[in-house]
């Protein structure tokens, strides 16, 4: 296959104070910010929009997998047409269906209107998200600057989702749940035109067939994967509908490998996978959105139903997650270059580690000073040190024509992680929760509190497998070890000057 790459000429350094890059990355970061955040913030606001629309106990919980479900199916499809319909042209339309998507949800009335609504808010986040991430790739080409937007990146994945819960406890109570959606509209517009002079275009050129099989085998897989784990915490692992959904969902996956082996134009090119250091930096990434998402679900019930928290409370006790992500994330950017991803990132997981294993001792009568504002720091030091390194180590050494694809690849490991970790880590819970209440005489505060602490320990366990990922698979030498093989006239592993990954 014969792929010629259009890129625009270097540009000479501008003067001090005129880059209008990190304009530019101050415009795309609000529009990451949004996706992160439409994926917590309906959490809190779901027990009024429930009352509101008379959504039934079994169906609430589309509100959030009708989202998760088209948003994970399709971005793999969202990154093969940032690379060749154009990233900033993707990125508009993503930008304009998801506002006209979260203002049909916001002016729901019905329970059909709003699942809907939000599907197809996932539909336009899956060409969004794609384009946010291939656009700092291809802005950024120099190290140092490329760890420092992916600071910026790191900050507001980690972030985002506890922010989403502060910012729809906030909106529930002070407004409307309605406005968990409608505030996307006015944000998404501004967002728009601001980038209309900042953000320049990029696409590649050559052949430019889009995978259609490959996309309908893969959206499929994914979307029935996800699915199958969300009816396996209303039905149980053993039901025969989870079992031939997870199943269909597994060949499904299967045959879409295979398929792209053959492809002429694969829409996920294999090897950006088949490099130890991305394919450990996926697998992290979706082993630590599984933890993490499931964490924000445990702790939202745990403020609210444990320790009688309003919306708002709820959502300010979260503060602590995006105070030490940010902090972390500032850290990891200035440190990169010098200590590597993988020592940044297993320290990260540690810390994690850490902090999950103190959340597996709380009880009715925990202090939130004492017991949980520790283990949000622990954890969200943590998570800071884990996504800088890893995003950027995810798509170092990536060519112009897959950078939609390995973009897109990167969301879909936190998309799909945090959807199968909310659905499994449920389960585990109220199991758990059942078994306790069975063995203690009925349903209380206690037999919640225990099937939470359960599936925090299966977090220590999915953050402990991530830590041996990260030290098996994430390879690093030190920038000045690979100055001095170029000194001595010996191969050099990578490229780059300043961050090498042997």
């Amino acid at each position: 296959m014969s792929v010629t790459i259009s890129t625009l000429p270097p540009a000479t350094s501008p003067p001090a104070g005129r880059d209008r890059r990190w304009l530019a990355l101050a415009v795309i970061g609000v529009a990451q910010l949004m996706i992160i955040l439409d994926a917590s913030v309906v959490n809190i606001a779901l027990p009024h929009a429930q009352q509101a629309l008379h959504i039934s106990d079994a169906s609430r919980q589309w509100a959030l997998t009708a989202y998760t479900l088209t948003f994970g199916g399709l971005l793999l499809l969202g990154g093969r047409v940032a690379d060749y319909l154009g990233r900033k042209r993707t990125f508009l339309v993503g930008l304009l269906g998801f506002a006209a998507a979260s203002a049909l949800g916001g002016m729901a009335q019905s329970a059909a209107w709003l699942f809907g609504a939000r599907a197809i808010q996932g539909v336009f986040a899956a060409l969004l998200a794609p384009a946010v991430l291939s656009l700092i790739t291809t802005t950024f080409t120099e190290p140092t600057e490329r760890a420092k937007a992916f600071a910026v990146y790191g900050a507001i994945s980690g972030t985002g989702g506890a922010l989403g819960l502060l910012a729809g406890g906030a909106l529930t109570e002070l407004i409307s749940w309605r406005w968990t959606l409608l505030i996307n509209t006015p944000i998404a517009l501004a967002v728009a035109v601001a980038s209309l002079p900042l953000i320049k275009e990029s696409r590649v050129e050559g052949d430019r067939h889009f995978d259609v099989p490959a996309a309908v085998v893969a959206t499929s897989g994914l979307a029935l994967l996800v699915y199958g784990f969300t009816e396996a915490s209303l039905r149980g692992w053993s039901s025969p509908r989870t079992l031939g959904l997870i199943g269909t969902a597994v060949v499904l996956l299967a045959a879409f490998v295979a398929w792209e082996r053959r492809a002429r134009n694969p829409m996920l090119p294999l090897r950006i996978v088949a490099d130890r250091n991305r394919g450990g930096s996926y697998l992290s990434f979706l082993l630590s959105t599984l933890a993490l998402m499931g964490t924000f679900l445990f702790l939202t019930y745990y403020f609210q139903d444990v320790l009688h928290y309003s919306a708002l409370k709820a959502g300010l006790a979260f503060l602590p997650f995006p105070i030490g992500i940010i902090t972390s994330s500032t850290v990891a950017s200035r440190t990169l270059p010098r200590f590597g991803p993988r020592r940044l990132a297993a320290t990260g997981f540690a810390l994690a580690v850490m902090g999950m294993l103190w959340l597996t001792h709380l009880s009715t009568t925990s202090s939130y000073a004492l017991h949980v504002v520790p283990a949000e720091l622990l954890i969200s030091l943590g998570m800071g040190q884990v996504f800088v390194p890893l995003a950027s180590t995810a798509l170092l050494g990536v060519p112009n024509h897959d950078a939609g694809a390995a973009s897109a690849l990167v969301n879909t490991m936190q998309q799909i992680g945090g959807s199968l970790g909310i659905a499994f880590l449920n389960t585990i819970a109220t199991s758990a929760t059942r078994a306790y209440a069975v063995a203690h005489g009925g349903l209380s505060p206690a037999a919640v509190v225990h099937g939470f602490t359960r599936a925090f320990g299966v977090n220590v366990a999915t953050l402990t497998v991530a830590f041996v990922v990260v030290v098996a698979l994430v390879r690093w030498r030190p920038a000045r070890a690979e100055r001095h093989d170029q000194d001595l006239g010996q191969p050099v592993g990578a490229p780059e000057p300043e961050l090498a990954i042997a």
